[in-house]
């Protein structure tokens, strides 16, 4: 299985070009609870679309009830996940509330995209085998 790694660099770009528009408002106006708090937000948000690209390469080639099952079922599984993560590290650990949910769901929503895109690109190269 060859592993495309288009998608982890575009991952990182991402990652790196929302960081840097984030960072001067964050550093100006927020203080280190905030700060911590929107850092684990983009860290959690990586790690979600870094393990849904692994269902989507894993299932890529497979037949398509298979491909769904891990990206659909994934998606839903990763979701109940993040919800729960988020309250704990709410409730339990006290984090900001605010930024670590807007830092996680703006990542979310450009990786979302980046996500998408990626199965796009991955369906039509099986369709045009």
């Amino acid at each position: 299985m060859k592993i495309d790694w288009s998608f982890p660099r575009q991952v990182l770009l991402a990652l790196l070009v929302v960081g840097c528009l984030g960072a001067y408002p964050l550093m100006t106006y927020g203080s280190a609870d905030i700060t911590r708090s929107a850092f684990t937000g983009a860290l959690l948000a990586t790690l979600n679309v870094l393990i849904g690209y692994a269902a989507i390469e894993y299932s890529h080639g497979k037949s398509t009830t298979t491909f769904f099952k891990y990206v659909l079922g994934g998606m839903g599984v990763r979701m109940l996940l993040m919800a729960l993560v988020l309250v704990l590290f709410i409730k339990v650990f006290q984090f900001h509330a605010a930024a670590l949910i807007s830092s996680m769901g703006i990542f979310y929503v450009v990786f979302l995209t980046l996500e998408i895109l990626f199965i796009q690109k991955k369906v039509g190269i099986k369709h045009q085998r």
